[in-house]
């Protein structure tokens, strides 16, 4: 893993000044390239903009206390295009997803001279969780071989994308899969419309497409088996020069993961009327048990996974090589954590898995008038969606989680087995569901079929 210096690099080259005329004040150009419609990048990219988080910790003094500084966003709806615009000089830091950053640091090492660095992560899912292949809520397709011989969209350079090839690397389907590139708004679209048999995206779209009714997950990035990881890459000549500058975009990082890991209502609140994305997709990913861990260290596994990814894409011949010790440096984010006064080894070590992490936690429902009510069993859950049924009132979404990878669902999209004893489970995949219900002599269900039990008699 690569070691920088962070001793200030005299970047600066203040101009000096003449007798009698004062010294002009350098400016210093921040430009950070961003994906307001990928969650797992929010933490570097639409909270740290709304909420000016940067501007609170750029360094004010020392050697930068006559800069004046000039940041800009620029909105992509995936990783490829920041990182084109990086190789342009154009970006100076980029926010993206594990295949794009490998990507990223890979076109750069290309190059005689330009390079990147992997300072920081954003958020992660352990099962790798966030990325799906989504088919037209009224296909016959439940599982990822049946997409043998169909035509699949996906945004070629992105997370879901990576995750696509691996799964047909392991269903053993490349070559009998027509792959088309297309963005995610694209994609949704084509699903809504039935113009495509299968899409996969990256957070948040297949869920998007799930609460808006027009999509169905059938394949989801936990099954790939690999950590879903997003992250901060810098160019490094950037770095060099603006160390402190660097660390301090950082400690926004770590700012706005806590101000939503504190305020995950309000955060999602204010993240819809910032992105357009439903709060209550975005709450699937940002409350307690969500898809997301917010988590800016860079852990030894994410390492190997991102390894491991790079080897998915060398099969593909679409990548070239990436020297990751050279690529990669904690130094900035090290820095960061000291100057706030926090344990960064400490959280480097934690690492949580949805599967015993959300064991026992309840189940939701979002009420519009009285917002989230929570049920410490299925039963309960489903009684109160009856109850709430019949008073007309609006549930704005319902809130489940997964027995097999603990992963929280829509209640909506759920395939619910009731066993021969009355008892009930949820489930993500429906393959998964009807094993569970041969086991417990069941039957597999939908929201509607299990809340019927309930509804009070006339």
């Amino acid at each position: 893993m690569k070691q920088t210096t962070l001793g200030f690099g005299l970047g600066l080259a203040l101009a000096v000044a003449l007798p009698g005329i004062p010294a002009l004040a350098k400016t210093i150009d921040i430009a950070i390239g961003h994906q307001s419609m990928c969650t797992d990048t929010y933490t570097a990219g639409i909270v740290v903009k709304e909420k000016k988080l940067l501007e609170k910790f750029l360094p004010k003094d020392g050697d930068y206390a006559d800069a004046e500084y000039n940041i800009t966003w620029a909105d992509y709806s995936s990783g490829g295009p920041i990182t084109n615009q990086m190789l342009a000089n154009k970006l100076n830091i980029g926010v993206m997803g594990d295949y794009p950053l490998i990507v990223n640091g890979a076109k750069f090492q290309e190059t005689d001279s330009l390079r990147t660095l992997y300072i920081a992560g954003t958020g992660y899912n352990l099962k790798g969780s966030g990325n799906a292949v989504v088919v037209p809520a009224n296909s016959d397709i439940y599982s990822f071989d049946q997409l043998k011989g169909k035509s699949v969209s996906t945004p070629v350079g992105s997370a879901a994308w990576g995750m696509l090839l691996k799964a047909m690397q392991d269903n053993g389907i490349t070559e009998e899969v027509s792959l088309k590139n297309q963005s995610p708004a694209v994609g949704a679209a084509n699903i809504a419309a039935g113009k495509i048999d299968a899409h996969s995206d990256f957070c948040p779209w297949s869920e998007i497409m799930e609460f808006r009714g027009t999509g169905r997950k059938i394949y989801d990035g936990s099954e790939a088996g690999v950590p879903y990881l997003h992250g901060v890459v810098v160019r490094q000549d950037f770095a060099e020069e603006y160390p402190e500058v660097v660390t301090a975009f950082l400690k926004a990082v770590i700012e706005a993961g806590k101000w939503i890991e504190e305020n995950p209502s309000e955060a999602v609140d204010l993240m819809e009327k910032w992105t357009g994305v439903e709060k209550e997709v975005l709450y699937i990913y940002f409350s307690n048990g969500g898809h997301l861990t917010l988590d800016p260290t860079i852990k030894d596994g994410w390492i190997e996974a991102l390894k491991f990814d790079h080897t998915v894409l060398v099969k593909e011949k679409a990548i070239p090589p990436l020297d990751f010790e050279e690529w990669i440096t904690e130094d900035y984010i090290k820095a960061a954590y000291a100057d706030l006064g926090m344990d960064y080894e400490a959280d480097k070590a934690k690492v949580v898995d949805p599967e015993t992490a959300n064991a026992g936690l309840p189940v939701e429902i979002w009420h519009s008038r009285d917002g989230i009510l929570k049920y410490e069993s299925l039963p309960e859950f489903l009684k109160a969606v009856a109850e709430f049924q019949g008073t007309g009132a609006k549930l704005n979404a319902t809130y489940v989680y997964d027995k097999e990878t603990g992963l929280k669902l829509f209640g909506k999209t759920a395939y619910f087995v009731q066993g021969e004893d009355g008892s009930y489970e949820t489930f993500l995949r429906k393959p998964d569901a009807e094993i569970y219900a041969v086991e417990v002599k069941g039957q597999v269900i939908d929201l509607s079929a299990a809340v019927a039990p309930f509804v009070p008699s006339e």
